[in-house]
Protein backbone atom coordinates (compact mmCIF):
# COMPACT_ATOMS: atom_id res chain seq x y z
CA UNK A 1 0.00 0.00 0.00
CA UNK A 2 1.54 3.58 -1.15
CA UNK A 3 -0.20 5.79 1.13
CA UNK A 4 2.00 7.22 3.91
CA UNK A 5 0.23 6.82 7.32
CA UNK A 6 2.12 8.32 10.17
CA UNK A 7 1.15 7.89 13.90
CA UNK A 8 1.69 10.37 16.56
CA UNK A 9 1.94 8.75 20.02
CA UNK A 10 2.87 6.04 22.72
CA UNK A 11 3.05 2.29 22.64
CA UNK A 12 1.69 2.33 25.89
CA UNK A 13 -1.65 4.52 25.51
CA UNK A 14 -5.18 2.02 24.85
CA UNK A 15 -6.18 5.09 22.29
CA UNK A 16 -2.85 4.36 20.16
CA UNK A 17 -3.05 0.73 20.65
CA UNK A 18 -6.35 0.61 19.46
CA UNK A 19 -5.34 2.55 16.49
CA UNK A 20 -2.44 0.27 15.79
CA UNK A 21 -4.60 -2.89 15.99
CA UNK A 22 -6.99 -1.64 13.55
CA UNK A 23 -3.44 -0.79 11.20
CA UNK A 24 -2.14 -4.32 11.37
CA UNK A 25 -5.59 -5.85 11.19
CA UNK A 26 -6.14 -4.26 7.73
CA UNK A 27 -2.74 -4.30 6.97
CA UNK A 28 -1.71 -1.23 6.05
CA UNK A 29 1.69 0.26 6.72
CA UNK A 30 2.93 2.91 9.15
CA UNK A 31 5.38 4.89 11.14
CA UNK A 32 4.83 6.08 14.61
CA UNK A 33 6.81 8.43 16.36
CA UNK A 34 6.20 7.35 19.99
CA UNK A 35 6.00 10.01 21.93
CA UNK A 36 4.17 10.48 25.04
CA UNK A 37 1.50 13.14 25.09
CA UNK A 38 3.01 15.07 27.60
CA UNK A 39 6.66 15.05 26.00
CA UNK A 40 5.51 16.69 22.94
CA UNK A 41 6.91 19.85 21.58
CA UNK A 42 4.78 23.07 20.40
CA UNK A 43 4.04 20.91 16.72
CA UNK A 44 2.50 18.72 18.83
CA UNK A 45 0.06 20.76 20.24
CA UNK A 46 -0.57 22.20 16.83
CA UNK A 47 -1.19 19.05 15.44
CA UNK A 48 -3.15 18.12 18.90
CA UNK A 49 -4.72 20.86 20.36
CA UNK A 50 -5.87 18.78 23.56
CA UNK A 51 -2.47 17.36 23.64
CA UNK A 52 -3.73 14.13 23.65
CA UNK A 53 -2.87 11.07 21.69
CA UNK A 54 -2.88 9.27 18.46
CA UNK A 55 -2.42 11.81 16.10
CA UNK A 56 -2.99 10.02 12.38
CA UNK A 57 -1.25 12.44 9.37
CA UNK A 58 -1.72 10.86 5.85
CA UNK A 59 -1.88 12.10 2.26
CA UNK A 60 -5.36 13.38 3.41
CA UNK A 61 -6.38 14.11 6.66
CA UNK A 62 -4.49 15.02 10.56
CA UNK A 63 -7.18 13.37 12.93
CA UNK A 64 -6.74 13.27 16.28
CA UNK A 65 -9.27 10.90 18.25
CA UNK A 66 -8.79 7.42 17.97
CA UNK A 67 -11.94 6.49 17.11
CA UNK A 68 -12.50 9.63 14.77
CA UNK A 69 -8.87 7.44 13.17
CA UNK A 70 -10.32 4.12 13.23
CA UNK A 71 -13.87 4.80 11.32
CA UNK A 72 -11.41 7.26 8.75
CA UNK A 73 -9.47 3.72 8.18
CA UNK A 74 -12.71 1.73 7.86
CA UNK A 75 -13.94 4.40 5.43
CA UNK A 76 -11.11 4.33 3.51
CA UNK A 77 -9.76 0.65 3.59
CA UNK A 78 -12.96 -0.96 3.94
CA UNK A 79 -11.48 -4.47 3.41
CA UNK A 80 -11.41 -6.42 5.98
CA UNK A 81 -14.01 -4.53 7.93
CA UNK A 82 -13.54 -3.94 11.45
CA UNK A 83 -17.36 -2.60 12.09
CA UNK A 84 -19.88 -4.72 11.42
CA UNK A 85 -22.15 -4.57 8.04
CA UNK A 86 -25.88 -4.65 9.81
CA UNK A 87 -26.72 -1.26 10.65
CA UNK A 88 -28.02 -1.99 14.70
CA UNK A 89 -24.92 -3.80 14.76
CA UNK A 90 -22.74 -1.15 13.94
CA UNK A 91 -24.45 0.78 16.08
CA UNK A 92 -24.09 -1.65 19.35
CA UNK A 93 -20.56 -1.86 17.88
CA UNK A 94 -19.86 2.35 18.20
CA UNK A 95 -21.64 2.39 21.47
CA UNK A 96 -18.89 -0.28 23.00
CA UNK A 97 -16.35 1.77 21.35
CA UNK A 98 -17.83 4.97 23.02
CA UNK A 99 -18.12 3.04 26.51
CA UNK A 100 -14.51 1.66 26.37
CA UNK A 101 -13.33 5.36 25.15
CA UNK A 102 -14.92 7.15 28.12
CA UNK A 103 -16.11 5.01 31.32
CA UNK A 104 -13.52 2.48 30.86
CA UNK A 105 -10.50 5.10 29.78
CA UNK A 106 -11.58 6.86 33.44
CA UNK A 107 -11.62 3.84 35.43
CA UNK A 108 -8.53 2.06 33.78
CA UNK A 109 -6.70 5.38 33.00
CA UNK A 110 -6.92 8.11 35.10
CA UNK A 111 -7.78 6.28 38.05
CA UNK A 112 -5.75 3.11 38.27
CA UNK A 113 -2.74 3.46 35.77
CA UNK A 114 -2.54 7.06 36.14
CA UNK A 115 -2.49 7.03 39.42
CA UNK A 116 0.23 3.62 40.16
CA UNK A 117 2.26 4.40 36.93
CA UNK A 118 1.76 7.70 35.38
CA UNK A 119 1.84 9.87 38.69
CA UNK A 120 4.52 8.42 40.10
CA UNK A 121 6.73 7.67 37.44
CA UNK A 122 6.30 10.74 35.41
CA UNK A 123 5.22 13.16 37.45
CA UNK A 124 6.60 12.49 40.73
CA UNK A 125 3.38 12.64 42.40
CA UNK A 126 2.14 10.10 45.23
CA UNK A 127 -0.78 7.41 44.16
CA UNK A 128 -3.45 8.48 46.13
CA UNK A 129 -4.61 5.26 47.47
CA UNK A 130 -7.98 5.99 48.70
CA UNK A 131 -8.85 6.45 44.15
CA UNK A 132 -6.96 3.02 43.65
CA UNK A 133 -9.41 1.35 46.61
CA UNK A 134 -12.68 3.15 45.47
CA UNK A 135 -11.85 1.94 41.56
CA UNK A 136 -11.26 -1.82 42.13
CA UNK A 137 -13.65 -2.22 45.05
CA UNK A 138 -16.42 -0.13 42.74
CA UNK A 139 -15.50 1.29 39.27
CA UNK A 140 -14.07 -1.66 38.19
CA UNK A 141 -16.92 -4.60 39.13
CA UNK A 142 -19.39 -2.29 37.84
CA UNK A 143 -17.85 -1.83 34.51
CA UNK A 144 -17.34 -5.81 34.32
CA UNK A 145 -20.57 -6.79 35.34
CA UNK A 146 -21.87 -4.74 32.05
CA UNK A 147 -19.01 -5.72 30.03
CA UNK A 148 -20.27 -9.22 31.49
CA UNK A 149 -23.93 -8.87 30.14
CA UNK A 150 -23.05 -7.43 26.67
CA UNK A 151 -19.86 -10.53 25.97
CA UNK A 152 -20.79 -13.49 24.39
CA UNK A 153 -20.25 -17.18 25.97
CA UNK A 154 -17.30 -17.89 23.27
CA UNK A 155 -16.19 -16.08 20.21
CA UNK A 156 -16.47 -11.90 19.66
CA UNK A 157 -19.24 -9.52 20.06
CA UNK A 158 -20.34 -9.77 16.66
CA UNK A 159 -19.27 -12.79 15.66
CA UNK A 160 -16.22 -12.00 14.07
CA UNK A 161 -13.32 -10.16 15.85
CA UNK A 162 -14.39 -6.26 15.08
CA UNK A 163 -13.76 -2.88 16.94
CA UNK A 164 -15.88 -3.38 19.57
CA UNK A 165 -13.52 -5.91 21.02
CA UNK A 166 -10.24 -4.43 20.15
CA UNK A 167 -11.64 -0.91 22.48
CA UNK A 168 -12.82 -2.97 25.62
CA UNK A 169 -9.34 -5.37 25.02
CA UNK A 170 -6.73 -2.37 24.75
CA UNK A 171 -7.31 -1.00 28.17
CA UNK A 172 -6.73 -4.29 29.64
CA UNK A 173 -2.87 -4.39 28.45
CA UNK A 174 -2.87 -0.92 30.59
CA UNK A 175 -4.63 -2.69 33.56
CA UNK A 176 -2.30 -5.81 33.44
CA UNK A 177 0.46 -3.40 34.14
CA UNK A 178 -1.17 -1.98 36.68
CA UNK A 179 -1.07 -5.62 38.57
CA UNK A 180 -5.05 -6.35 37.69
CA UNK A 181 -6.41 -9.29 36.07
CA UNK A 182 -9.95 -9.94 35.30
CA UNK A 183 -11.41 -12.58 37.85
CA UNK A 184 -12.65 -15.56 35.10
CA UNK A 185 -14.75 -17.19 37.90
CA UNK A 186 -16.95 -13.84 38.53
CA UNK A 187 -16.69 -12.56 34.73
CA UNK A 188 -16.38 -15.42 32.92
CA UNK A 189 -17.47 -14.24 29.22
CA UNK A 190 -15.35 -10.67 29.29
CA UNK A 191 -12.22 -12.50 30.55
CA UNK A 192 -12.65 -15.00 27.45
CA UNK A 193 -13.43 -12.07 25.16
CA UNK A 194 -10.59 -10.24 26.14
CA UNK A 195 -8.15 -13.38 25.99
CA UNK A 196 -9.49 -14.02 22.88
CA UNK A 197 -8.81 -10.64 21.57
CA UNK A 198 -5.30 -10.00 23.45
CA UNK A 199 -4.10 -13.03 21.46
CA UNK A 200 -5.22 -12.12 17.46
CA UNK A 201 -2.88 -11.04 15.66
CA UNK A 202 -3.17 -7.11 16.04
CA UNK A 203 -2.30 -7.01 19.60
CA UNK A 204 0.72 -9.70 19.16
CA UNK A 205 2.36 -7.56 16.57
CA UNK A 206 2.47 -4.58 18.61
CA UNK A 207 3.15 -6.63 22.03
CA UNK A 208 7.26 -6.41 22.01
CA UNK A 209 7.01 -2.85 21.10
CA UNK A 210 4.29 -1.80 24.20
CA UNK A 211 6.83 -4.64 26.91
CA UNK A 212 9.99 -2.60 25.67
CA UNK A 213 8.32 0.79 26.31
CA UNK A 214 6.92 0.22 29.61
CA UNK A 215 10.36 -1.16 30.88
CA UNK A 216 12.03 2.08 29.77
CA UNK A 217 12.24 5.64 30.69
CA UNK A 218 10.17 8.02 27.95
CA UNK A 219 13.35 9.72 26.87
CA UNK A 220 15.31 6.68 26.40
CA UNK A 221 12.45 4.75 24.90
CA UNK A 222 12.67 6.04 21.01
CA UNK A 223 16.20 4.67 20.96
CA UNK A 224 15.25 0.56 22.45
CA UNK A 225 12.35 0.32 20.13
CA UNK A 226 14.59 1.70 16.96
CA UNK A 227 17.09 -0.91 18.22
CA UNK A 228 13.99 -3.75 18.54
CA UNK A 229 12.69 -2.99 14.71
CA UNK A 230 9.99 -0.69 15.37
CA UNK A 231 8.57 1.52 12.44
CA UNK A 232 9.61 4.31 13.64
CA UNK A 233 10.00 8.20 11.75
CA UNK A 234 12.88 9.50 10.90
CA UNK A 235 11.85 12.88 13.21
CA UNK A 236 9.71 13.43 16.12
CA UNK A 237 7.65 15.92 17.92
CA UNK A 238 9.10 14.78 21.36
CA UNK A 239 11.33 16.93 23.74
CA UNK A 240 12.53 16.36 27.08
CA UNK A 241 10.61 18.08 29.47
CA UNK A 242 7.15 16.91 30.24
CA UNK A 243 4.10 19.89 30.21
CA UNK A 244 0.13 18.64 31.45
CA UNK A 245 -2.53 18.58 28.65
CA UNK A 246 -5.20 21.44 28.23
CA UNK A 247 -7.64 18.53 30.03
CA UNK A 248 -5.07 16.76 32.76
CA UNK A 249 -7.11 15.03 35.34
Amino acid sequence: MSTSVRIVGNYLSPYVRKVLVCLHLKGIAYEIDPIVPFMGDDRFSALSPLRRIPVLIDDRVTLTDSSVICQYLEDRWPEPALYPRDVADRAWARWLEEFADTRMGDVFIWRLFNQLVIRPFVWGEPTDDAVVQKTLAEDVPAVLDYLEGQAPADGFFFGALSIADVAVAVFFRNAGWARFKIDAARWPRIAGLVDRTLRSDGFQAVRPFEDTSMRTPPTEQRAALLALGAPLTKDSFGTTIPRRGVMSV
